[in-house]
């Protein structure tokens, strides 16, 4: 290249129009999947005191928010449900007449096709003592256990007729077991969304309190990845995929986008990144307060994500920035 003055680069910024014209990353609304809680017996939406904006749906509420998602080109909505009662088990997962099943049929009936229908697989919303699957005596969660319970509630969820699951316990075995059930009960159209790169992160405080999953005692580090570990990535991801993953993603986004960026790099195959409660709380709040413009610190945040490598970006504010798309 030559050199300045010859070189300006400032000659592509100048305006509007120019700087439009040259974005090398586009946030388009299909590529946003909104992240929703359905909640049983509530006669109301009850808003998350620690997310602002984000609400606890009924079965009515959500189906309404899946009308607006589908009118302004949202690409998907991912289910996560909270029941009315909770064991040992989390069986109240795959109990066909949960909130996720109820929701995913309200869903469908009122977009049809128009919105591509995500149910989350893990027992943490489910079990009285918000770990993700049954516990062994040590206290550490039973992986293999585990594992045959998302299958059970993944075919829970694709007889209520979601397009994808996406298992987030991160058990090994997790996918190769949830594709062989799912094909063996002739779902095979039903597509994986693996969490292969999920950190056990302190990002994830605020979900706790919308899906009601605090733990009784001790933690996730056993199973989730350590937040310092960046090429043990590179296996999850491949590991998942040779299972049979439709889709890969990476947990947190932001803390994370070089392991994301390493994903997109090693795998040709479509990634995901989501946007967590504590990544969206933070804008949110600084937002509140006046220290930011909460709208453009959003939308740079998630295009952040979108251009580390993410084909599909998960955000609460997945609405709001499909109806500001330029």
């Amino acid at each position: 290249m030559s050199a300045f003055p010859s070189t300006r680069l400032r000659r592509l910024r100048r305006t509007a129009a120019l700087r439009r014209s040259f974005t090398e990353t586009r946030l388009h609304p299909a590529a946003l999947v909104l992240p929703v809680f359905v909640k049983e017996g509530l006669d109301d939406p009850e808003p998350v005191g620690s997310m602002p904006g984000v609400l606890q749906h009924t079965i009515a509420s959500a189906t309404d928010v899946a009308r607006q998602a589908r009118d302004v080109g949202v690409g998907g909505m991912l289910l996560f449900g909270i029941p009315a009662a909770k064991d040992a088990l989390g069986s109240s997962g795959w109990d066909p007449a949960g909130p996720v099943p109820t929701a995913a049929r309200a869903i469908r009936d009122a977009v049809g096709d128009g919105l591509v229908v995500w149910a989350d697989v893990c027992q943490c919303e489910y079990t009285d003592h918000g770990h993700c699957g049954p516990l062994r005596d040590d206290g550490l969660v039973d992986n293999d256990a585990a594992v045959e319970l998302y299958v059970r509630d993944a075919l829970a969820y694709a007889d209520a007729g979601v397009d994808l699951v996406a298992p987030s316990g991160m058990m090994d075995g997790q996918v190769a077991a949830i594709r062989r059930g799912l094909d063996a009960a002739d779902h095979g159209d039903v597509g994986i969304v693996a969490y292969a790169a999920k950190y056990a992160s302190a990002f994830y405080g605020p979900f706790r309190e919308a899906a009601e999953s605090g733990m009784v005692g001790g933690d996730r580090a056993s199973h989730q990845m350590d937040p310092g570990n960046r090429r043990e990535a590179v296996l999850e991801l491949g590991l998942d995929a040779a299972e049979g993953a439709d889709v890969l993603m990476v947990k947190p986004a932001m803390p994370y986008l070089d392991v994301l960026a390493d994903a997109r790099r090693n795998l040709d195959v479509p990634l995901a990144a989501y946007q967590v409660s504590g990544e969206y709380a933070m804008l949110r709040a600084a937002a509140e307060r006046g220290w930011l413009d909460g709208d453009a610190a959003m939308r740079e945040a998630v295009t952040s994500i979108h251009r580390a490598g993410a084909d599909v970006v998960l955000t609460y504010a997945a609405l709001e920035l499909a109806r500001n798309a330029s």
